[in-house]
């Protein structure tokens, strides 16, 4: 598959734009429009903000606090299973330690 910049267009907000893309990456492309329109809309119809760029930029607001978040569970999950792996490690290493033992 060739990934040549390929043009894309998606729309958001009732307004279309041309995107280009590598053409692996043009289906996270069409997905991350669809994120990003949803969220717009959801401000928009809130009512409480009006304009195109403060929708824009509340959204990319809570998308990064979002995002923040997410990576704050990831980092808290990869403590956990470092921890776990750990736990296991020393398991087997007794285990192994304990038999080398018995063998002597």
């Amino acid at each position: 598959m060739s990934d040549a910049p390929t043009q894309v267009s998606v729309r958001i907000l009732d307004k279309e734009y041309q995107v280009a893309c590598p053409a692996s990456e043009r289906t996270d492309l069409l997905d991350s429009a669809e994120v990003l329109n949803a969220k717009m809309r959801e401000i928009r119809d809130s009512g409480r903000i009006v304009g195109l760029d403060r929708i824009a930029v509340m959204a990319a607001l809570n998308m990064a606090n979002d995002l923040l978040h997410a990576q704050a569970r990831d980092r808290a999950l990869e403590g956990d299973v470092s921890e776990r792996l750990k736990l296991i490690s020393d398991r087997v290493e007794n285990a192994l330690g304990n038999t080398q033992q018995l063998d002597l």
